[in-house]
């Protein structure tokens, strides 16, 4: 899953808390309410990015994912407090029942789950309608549709028997039919749901609990068209109640679950004096669209969020050189939390650019300049360095060091050998110009990065010039090909490698996420045989001669496994950090 990587620059600070001090005025009290009305209801108070839209379909980043978590839900998800992690059953009434040879699921979906009140059901004059297994089928269906332009196919392609077939089908130019029917998905009965595999597919589970497989009904789809994206129609415990498109989203809960009786609560054995009570805790939600980090943090002074991540620029002033809070923090009841994710940022080649696609050793060489030391130090120690893209802590992560880290000389022979001595193309005398994507025009922490970056290449000769986007350009960009080097982060759909060596997997070539272009035959053959595996040792040695493969071929810069550092109110109770947090909100408390 995709996600904005960034880091601050001190040249613009006072920029910044500028912008930030005239934006506070503007949110002061989003999260707070004068006395009566509806706007009293107590709300948990976050920040967001750009969010492209509220549709399961197109939730391939994590704001996307996050806010449309609070809106659908799967048929698992996983458990909120347990580790490591694991799904459990959420629209599904037990785990699924698996054949022996591992190729047929069977699910049994809950009875009485019913979608949220909305326009579109024209048959129940606008009142909501109970969720059935044909809803399962058809949104599944619906990934696969090429109108559609999924980026969450690859999750699916191959996997289903007849999925493919059906997606061939939908490249049509008349309506997709949907009626048609195949083989590897059908509801069985009103609550009963089957699915056929092609091979056994040990990560199922895995993926029905990913927003890519979240439940949508068809009468909203058609109902609002293209429009659908900002209307959504869910059984999740929220429901959308305003939005200002890159200002402001506020969620409400869900009025179908107390008008149907729906009881969902806090684990019984959850450490928590909230265990046992009714779900969702808070009945209201406010996310503040705010870019930059300085803003964040005078609106978390303020009392005006409940939760931020501790940026660079703020790091001193929140953290001791013992990465702990600073006491004068700890005395106003502001709580620390710190944890590694399961994530791998990155700067990515395209691999159908012309100039650096086909050429390894320019590849190899600019991975050999980046300075991973210095930027451990620019990122205040916040990281894991890389010696592979499958994060420490996941069966299969590779502990051998990278075969082109951080070495000024060789990396320089190794441009000379591409083609390019001291950085300068022979057959114009000028230098080589690259052009790197970044994803966050408006956060000063990417700029920073990025400039960075820029000057571990200008040391081998080599111009790099960084291209600031907004988020849905940045990504747009990537999906159609265009950028030529790109600065990202890949947060893990679910804890196996397979999630992160699929990132390299042919099949999986933009617009899913081998964002990067990347063809290997070799990789390929391993990566296929390592999918159809269980957990095994046999299993974790694949994974671990996969990436070396792509290692030699450096179509990543690996730049680190972050950390996530993040201070909470002390209102917010429950909070807990999870690598998969969408749908999570519901467990948090805030009041005063």
């Amino acid at each position: 899953m995709n996600s904005i990587r960034s880091n601050p620059s001190p040249r613009k600070a006072c920029a910044g808390i500028l912008f930030g001090v005239l934006l506070l005025a503007l949110f002061s009290g989003c999260g707070k309410a004068p006395a009566g009305g509806g706007d009293a209801i107590p709300a948990l108070r976050l920040t967001t990015a750009r969010i492209r839209g509220f549709d399961p379909a197109h939730a391939g980043d994590q704001a996307s994912a996050v806010a449309t978590g609070r809106i659908y839900e799967g048929l698992l998800q996983y458990s909120y407090w347990d580790r490591p992690y694991h799904v459990e059953p959420l629209l599904a009434a037990a785990m699924p029942t698996v054949s022996e040879d591992g190729r047929v699921w069977r699910v049994v979906l809950r009875k009485g789950i019913c979608f949220s009140d909305d326009p579109c059901f024209a048959t129940t004059g606008g009142k909501g309608r109970e969720l059935v297994a044909q809803d399962m089928v058809y949104s599944l269906l619906r990934i696969a549709d090429v109108k559609v332009g999924s980026g969450g196919y690859w999750v699916l392609r191959g996997k289903i028997a007849g999925l493919d077939e059906f997606r061939e089908a939908s490249r049509s130019e008349a309506p997709t039919d949907y009626a048609r029917g195949i083989e590897g998905l059908r509801a069985t009965g009103p609550h009963e749901l089957e699915i056929r595999l092609t091979q056994p597919y040990p990560q199922l589970p895995w993926v029905l609990a990913m927003p890519y497989a979240f439940v949508v009904p068809r009468e909203a789809v058609e109902f609002y068209g293209a429009g659908f994206v900002n209307h959504p129609v869910g059984t999740g415990p929220y429901v959308l109640a305003s939005a200002r498109q890159n200002y402001r989203y506020e969620y409400r809960a869900n009025p179908k679950w107390a008008e149907t009786g729906r009881v969902e609560t806090m684990p019984a054995d959850a450490p928590t004096p909230d265990a046992g009570k009714p779900l969702p805790l808070t009945a209201r939600i406010v996310d503040s669209v705010v870019g930059d980090p300085s803003t964040a943090w005078l609106m978390f002074l303020s009392g005006d969020l409940d939760l931020v991540d501790v940026g660079r620029e703020q790091w001193d002033s929140i953290i001791t050189p013992d990465k702990e809070l600073r006491p004068e923090l700890a005395a106003k009841g502001i709580v620390l939390s710190k944890s590694p994710q399961m994530q791998i940022s990155y700067a990515a080649f395209n691999m159908d650019d012309p100039v650096v696609g086909p050429n390894r050793k320019l590849r190899q060489a600019l991975s050999c300049a980046f300075d991973s030391d210095a930027w451990m130090e620019f990122q205040n120690g916040r990281l894991v360095k890389p010696t592979g893209p499958v994060p420490p802590g996941v069966a299969g992560h590779a502990d051998a060091e990278l075969p082109y880290g951080f070495d000024l000389e060789r990396a320089k022979r190794l441009l000379a050998e591409a083609g390019y001595p001291e950085g300068k193309d022979p057959a114009t005398g000028r230098r080589l110009k690259l052009a790197l994507e970044i994803g966050a025009a408006d956060n000063p922490e990417a700029r920073q990065s990025a400039e960075l970056m820029a000057s571990f290449m200008e040391r081998i000769g080599v111009v790099l010039e960084p291209s600031y986007n907004n988020w849905p350009a940045f990504l747009q960009k990537i999906e159609r090909r265009q950028a030529q080097m790109f600065s990202v982060a890949w947060i893990g759909d679910y804890p196996d490698a397979q999630n992160f060596l699929q990132l390299f997997a042919s099949e999986n070539v933009s617009p899913g996420p081998n964002r990067a272009n990347y063809h290997s035959g070799e990789f390929d053959r391993i990566y296929r045989e390592m999918v159809a595996l269980p957990e095994s040792p046999e299993r974790e040695a694949l994974c671990r001669a996969a990436t070396a493969i792509v290692m030699e071929d450096c179509p990543w810069i690996l730049t680190g496994h972050p950390m996530a550092f993040s201070v909470r109110q002390a209102r917010l109770r429950n909070h807990s950090r999870h690598d998969f947090s969408w749908g999570m909100e519901k467990y948090w408390a805030a009041g005063d």
